[in-house]
């Protein structure tokens, strides 16, 4: 029982320096999977400006207030279970609301007078009371 357990190891053993490449090449594989992901996050950055966030979204954030200067032609909820409903009348330019969440893509969760609504930063701009 013994030796089959030790054979075991070896097998187990001689599998993994297979993979890593031998000697030290579990710090070389490590090395070059860290070297791939630092481009990969370069290209991400270079592709959408960088760290900078535009002026507009720096300006937004939870509990700010918007308004609304183009009417989406669908609306969806921030409900658990969203739907999408068309705009039929529902919001219209000129409605004001207050930010609630962040979701990815530039998607906002907005409070408005007939609900809470995902809505995309395209169609609303923040509300600056000297305007």
């Amino acid at each position: 029982m013994r030796d089959n357990s030790k054979s075991i190891v070896i097998v187990m053993a001689l599998s993994i320096s297979s993979i890593f490449g031998g000697g030290g090449g579990a710090a070389k594989w490590l090395k070059k999977k860290k070297s791939i992901l630092e481009r990969q996050q370069m290209k991400v950055k270079s592709e959408f400006g960088g760290e900078k966030s535009s002026a507009k979204t720096q300006k937004l954030e939870i509990g700010s207030p918007i308004i609304v200067i183009e009417a989406p032609k669908v609306l969806k909820t921030a409900a658990s279970i969203p739907c999408l409903r068309p705009n039929s009348g529902l919001l219209n330019p000129g409605d004001v609301g207050r930010i609630i969440s962040r979701k990815p893509k530039d998607v906002w969760a907005v409070r408005l007078s007939i609900g809470t609504y995902l809505i995309d930063a395209k169609y609303f701009k923040p509300l600056d009371f000297e305007d």
